[in-house]
C-alpha cells in the first residue's frame, strides 16, 4: 500500500474551502487549542526546572553532579521520540498517539513530583520527556494539514509563540512555583491542565485514521539505532562541557554508541521497507533549509535563555524568582509580536523576515557583548527585546517554507525531523557555548591575574582599601581582602568571557542571513484566497 493512500492520512487541505471555515471545522479548532496546550505544557518543562535544580537536589539528596539528570534524562527520552512521533501517528493516528501522550506525560508529572529519590527522579523525568515528545511534532502537522493556506498566517504565529514562549518563561515560572509553594509543583502544576487536554483530544480530534497495516513491518532495528544515536549524543552534548569531554570515559562510550547507532540507523533508513524515520524530506530544498535555520534558531533560543540567567545569578547574585522577572520581558516582546509576524507574512517575501529576524538577533547579541558587571533589567531590556520579536520574525517564515509547501502525506514525519533540528540545535549550541566560556574564562582569568600581581600598583591599592574594610576581622582581614579580591577577577572573567559568547553568536546570526537566498519563494494564494 502506498503511504499516499494510507488511510492514515488527513483528509486532503481542499475539504476546507478557502475563505472560510465550515461547520464541521470548530471540532477541529477547539482539538487544536487543546493540542497547543499540550505542546506548551511538553515544552515549557524543558525549562521549568532549570530555576530550581537546587532546591530539587536538597529535596532528593542528590550531588551538585547528579542533579543536572533531571534534566538530562528529560531531553535525552524527549529527542528520541520526537522523530519517532510521526510513524505513530501515521500508524495509530493523530488522536490516539495525542491523547495516549498527554495522559502518560500527566501521570509522569505526578510521579515526578512524588519522587524521594535521585534515580525514581531520572526514570520518570525520561518517560515525561518520550511521552511528552510525542506532542509537540502533531501540532505543527495539524497546522499544516487541516487549515487551509489563508489560515496558516493566523495559526503558525500561535504555534511559533508557543514553541518560542514556552522554554523562555520556563524559568519564570518555575521560579514562581518553587518560591511560593516547593519545587513539587514544578511538576503538579500539569496534573488539571494535562486531564483537560487528554479529554478534549480524546474526544475531538478526527484529523485522520489509523493505519495499523504500518506496524507488520515496523523497524525495530532502526529503532534502536535511533536510540542510540540521538540519545547517546544528547547525553553527550550535555555533559561534555562539564566533564572536560573526551577526558572522561563516559563520553567516549556514549562517542563510539552515538557512531555505531548512526549507522545502523541511516542504513535502515535507507533500506527498510517502512522506515521508522523517512529521510526523503531532506531532498525538498526548503525543507533542509528550513531545517538548518531551525537548528541555528534553537542556538539563539535555548542558549540564550541559558546566557542570560548565568549573568543574572553568577555576576548578579540574583534569586531564581528575580531572574524569571528579568526574563520576562522577551516572552512580553514575543507575545507582542506575534500578530505582526502573522500579518506580515501574508504581506512581504518571507526569505526577508527571516533575514530581518536574524539581523534583529545579530543586534541583540551585538549589544549584550558590551554588558559589565553593573547592567541590570534596563541595560538588558533592548537586547530582550530584540530577542524576542526577532525569534518571531524567525520562526513563523521558516516554518511556514520549511513545512507549509510539503504534500499533507509528509507532514507527520517532516514535522517530526523539523522539531528534532530545533531541540538539537539547542543542545549543541548550549553544549558549545559551555566550552567556549569556559575556554574564554580561563584566557581572561590568565589575563587579569597579570594585572593584579604584586607589584601593580592598582592592585595593591585595591587590595589595602579592602584590607581597612575587613579590619573588623583582626588578623583574618589580610585573608578575607585576598578573597574578595580573587572573587572580583573571577566576576570580571565571567563578564569578559560572556562578552565573547555574545560576540561569536552574533557571527553566526550575520552569517545565517545570506542562507535565506537559497530557499524558494512561496507560491501565491489563489486569488480570493487572502486571509482577510
Amino acid at each position: 500500500m502506498s503511504l499516499a493512500a494510507s488511510p492514515a492520512q488527513p483528509m486532503p487541505r481542499q475539504a476546507l474551502p478557502s475563505g472560510s471555515l465550515p461547520s464541521f471545522a470548530k471540532r477541529r479548532i477547539f482539538a487544536f487549542v487543546a493540542m497547543i496546550f499540550g505542546m506548551f505544557m511538553a515544552i515549557l518543562d524543558i525549562q521549568i526546572v532549570s530555576a530550581s535544580l537546587s532546591e530539587i537536589q536538597a529535596g532528593l539528596s542528590a550531588s551538585a553532579d547528579e542533579i543536572s539528570w533531571v534534566q538530562t534524562s528529560y531531553l535525552v527520552a524527549e529527542v528520541i521520540m520526537i522523530p519517532l512521533s510521526g510513524f505513530l501517528s501515521r500508524a495509530f493516528s493523530t488522536r490516539y498517539m495525542f491523547a495516549v501522550s498527554a495522559a502518560g506525560f500527566t501521570l509522569m508529572s505526578f510521579m515526578c513530583a512524588t519522587s524521594n529519590s535521585l534515580p525514581e527522579m531520572m526514570a520518570w523525568r525520561a518517560l515525561q520527556g518520550f511521552l511528552g515528545g510525542g506532542m509537540i511534532p502533531a501540532v505543527f502537522a495539524a497546522a499544516f494539514s487541516i487549515f487551509p493556506k489563508d489560515k496558516q498566517a493566523v495559526v503558525t504565529p500561535i504555534i511559533g509563540l508557543v514553541a518560542t514562549l514556552a522554554p523562555t518563561i520556563g524559568p519564570t515560572i518555575g521560579g514562581l512555583l518553587t518560591d511560593a509553594f516547593s519545587w513539587h509543583w514544578l511538576f503538579l502544576v500539569n496534573i488539571i491542565p494535562g486531564v483537560l487536554v487528554t479529554v478534549a483530544t480524546w474526544t475531538l480530534i478526527d484529523f485522520d485514521k489509523p493505519n495499523l497495516a504500518l506496524l507488520r513491518d515496523f523497524d525495530w532495528g532502526g529503532l534502536i539505532g535511533m536510540a542510540a544515536f540521538l540519545g547517546a549524543l544528547e547525553y553527550m552534548l550535555e555533559e561534555g562541557p562539564s566533564k572536560n569531554w573526551f577526558q572522561d570515559d563516559l563520553l567516549v562510550i556514549a562517542l563510539a554508541i552515538s557512531v555505531v547507532g548512526a549507522a545502523l540507523f541511516f542504513w535502515r533508513a535507507f533500506t527498510a521497507k517502512s522506515p521508522i524515520v523517512d529521510l526523503t524530506a531532506f531532498g525538498d530544498r526548503n525543507f533542509w533549509t528550513g531545517s538548518i535555520l531551525s537548528m541555528v534558531l534553537g542556538i539563539g533560543l535555548y542558549g540564550l535563555t541559558y546566557l542570560y540567567p548565568v549573568f543574572l545569578s553568577r555576576v548578579r547574585g540574583y534569586s531564581a524568582l528575580q531572574i524569571g522577572e528579568t526574563m520576562f520581558v522577551s516572552g512580553i516582546a514575543m507575545f507582542l509580536t506575534a500578530p505582526l509576524a502573522g500579518f506580515l507574512s501574508t504581506r512581504i517575501d518571507l526569505r526577508i523576515m527571516i533575514a530581518i529576524g536574524f539581523l534583529g538577533s545579530a543586534m541583540g547579541t551585538l549589544l549584550a557583548s558590551y554588558m559589565t558587571k553593573d547592567w541590570d533589567f534596563w541595560e538588558l531590556m533592548l537586547p530582550q527585546i530584540l530577542r524576542g520579536m526577532s525569534l518571531m520574525f524567525c520562526i513563523v517564515p521558516i516554518t511556514s517554507l520549511a513545512l507549509g509547501t510539503l504534500p499533507p502525506q509528509r507532514l507527520k514525519n517532516a514535522s517530526g525531523l523539523f522539531n528534532l533540528t530545533r531541540n538539537f540545535g539547542g543542545a549543541v549550541g548550549l553544549a558549545l557555548i559551555n566550552t567556549l566560556m569556559n575556554e574564554r574564562m580561563d584566557l581572561h582569568l590568565a589575563r587579569l591575574h597579570e594585572s593584579v600581581a604584586w607589584g601593580r600598583s592598582a592592585a595593591e591599592e585595591t587590595l589595602a582599601s579592602l584590607t581597612r574594610a575587613y579590619a573588623s576581622l583582626g588578623s583574618d582581614a589580610a585573608l578575607a581582602a585576598t578573597r574578595k579580591l580573587s572573587m572580583l577577577v573571577r566576576r570580571e572573567a565571567m563578564v569578559m568571557a560572556l562578552g565573547d559568547v555574545f560576540i561569536i553568536l552574533t557571527v553566526l546570526f550575520v552569517a545565517l542571513i545570506s542562507m535565506t537566498l537559497l530557499m524558494r519563494a512561496p507560491r501565491p494564494l489563489a486569488p480570493g484566497a487572502g486571509g482577510h
